[in-house]
């Protein structure tokens, strides 16, 4: 009898790995060096894990005689690593479109936060909403970025800013994490934002000696699986030494620190992430030169969020400062009721444009470097044996088109397969 494996997509015209060295992140240079081997192949084992991948003769001539329960031949077409949002704000109810009119006429984010808008707002509608509701709308939102590549994002809390509805917004990621397809990296964000009626002081407590325990004891009996802890370090929000205590706390809970800083004012968040060993910030709109140093020796990651300084009218983030500094540089779409965003194709575009990155620096900051960002660059980002089976099919014959074009990428990505499964065929794709 022979031997049976899952899923063969062959005969590729190219193969991108990204990496093919084992690496947990890519900087600098490295990030020039694309691993793309050209009519490839690939095999991913009923576990759901990838088996081996490479020039299609050696995977023909290894797998002879071996029965697959699906084949795909991807004849002219580009298989990539499926793509990783490193920074995402997808639970919430309650649409803020009405604020982008008020942007377009001069208001800053923070005139329509102080003003009770912004993050006000949608904690008011996510707190009446029920966890059925959000479920709903946190899975339609995941299928949209699924179908634009996205295989693994990271997901936040923060429309709480209460136990009550933060434990709300986790558990309903948990559910996410469990029945979707997508592979999901869980953070609590209780510290968005300090809620009406309370000083920074009360919500730090709150957050430190109710909050914090409690979803510790959730965790314990397996109610939730909380991945990372984040804080808006932001003047007007939490100072650095609001943001130092609670990061503490929830490092000393085993939660990554992953977290906002540096996005409308310098608040040397940077340098805060690069003494506590914060795997990631985020934004850095207004970082520091000393903060970039500071991330560059601590290996924190820098994710970039290009559509939030777009839609903002922000300064934009200094990659290639970051870059040239030796920053392991990762990307976000920031999706969120005030960057709707879903699409990591065209932030990568975004990052390109705005950003100078290179093609291939916006594609390892969108993969490798993207998974690092969220602690999973072991089993995601790159094509590798003993990685997690999630891959992208375009209809291309180079994988540059899938940052080239701006938009419409429903009519160029084929198929998006998660854990060796295809989970999004596209039947409307177009040639090239």
């Amino acid at each position: 009898m022979s031997r049976q494996c899952g899923l063969l997509v062959k005969n590729a015209a190219q193969m991108v790995l990204v990496c093919d060295n084992g690496a947990e992140y890519m900087t600098k240079g490295d990030m020039q060096q694309i691993a793309v081997t050209s009519r490839g192949s690939i095999v991913i084992g009923r576990d759901g894990l990838i088996e081996a991948v490479g020039p299609t003769e050696v995977i023909q001539s290894k797998y002879q005689g071996v029965a697959f329960d699906q084949e795909i031949d991807a004849s002219g077409m580009c298989v990539l690593p499926g793509l990783v949002d490193a920074h995402t704000h997808p639970v919430w109810a309650g649409d803020r479109v009405h604020e982008f009119a008020m942007k377009l006429a001069g208001a800053s984010y923070m005139d329509i936060h102080t003003a009770g808008g912004g993050i006000h707002f949608t904690v008011e509608h996510t707190r009446k909403a029920s966890e059925e509701e959000l479920f709903v709308g946190l899975k339609r939102r995941l299928l949209c970025m699924m179908r634009t590549g996205t295989t693994l994002a990271e997901c936040k809390s923060g429309y709480g800013l209460n136990l009550q509805t933060e434990a709300k917004m986790l558990r309903v990621i948990e559910r996410a994490r469990r029945e979707l397809d997508i592979s999901i990296s869980s953070t609590y964000c209780g510290a968005h934002s300090v809620p009406r009626g309370k000083t920074v002081g009360e919500t730090v407590d709150d957050i430190i000696k109710v909050q914090l325990p409690k979803l510790k004891e959730m965790m314990a009996n397996g109610e939730l699986h909380i991945d990372n802890i984040d804080v808006f370090c932001e003047k007007g929000v939490f100072d650095l030494d609001s943001t130092r205590a609670i990061l503490q706390a929830g490092k000393e809970m085993k939660l990554q620190i992953n977290f906002h800083g540096d996005e409308l004012h310098p608040m040397h968040a940077a340098e805060l992430g690069a003494e506590l060993g914060a795997l990631a910030i985020s934004h850095l709109e207004e970082v520091s030169d000393a903060g970039i140093a500071a991330m560059a020796s601590a290996k924190s990651a820098a994710v970039l969020l290009p559509s939030t300084a777009y839609i903002l009218r922000l300064k934009t983030p200094r990659a290639r400062d970051m870059l040239d500094t030796g920053v392991i540089v990762a990307l976000g779409s920031d999706f969120n009721p005030n960057a709707y965003c879903f699409s990591m194709p065209m932030i990568m575009h975004m990052a390109c444009i705005n950003m100078k990155m290179t093609m291939a620096e916006s594609l390892a900051a969108a993969t490798i470097n993207a998974a690092y960002a969220l602690g999973k660059s072991r089993s995601h980002g790159s094509l590798e044996a003993g990685k997690q089976g999630d891959i992208l099919i375009i209809n291309s014959p180079r994988w540059e088109h899938l940052i080239y074009q701006f938009g419409a990428h429903q009519e160029l990505i084929k198929y998006v397969i998660t854990k060796g499964k295809i989970a999004y065929e596209n039947e409307r794709c177009l040639d090239y």
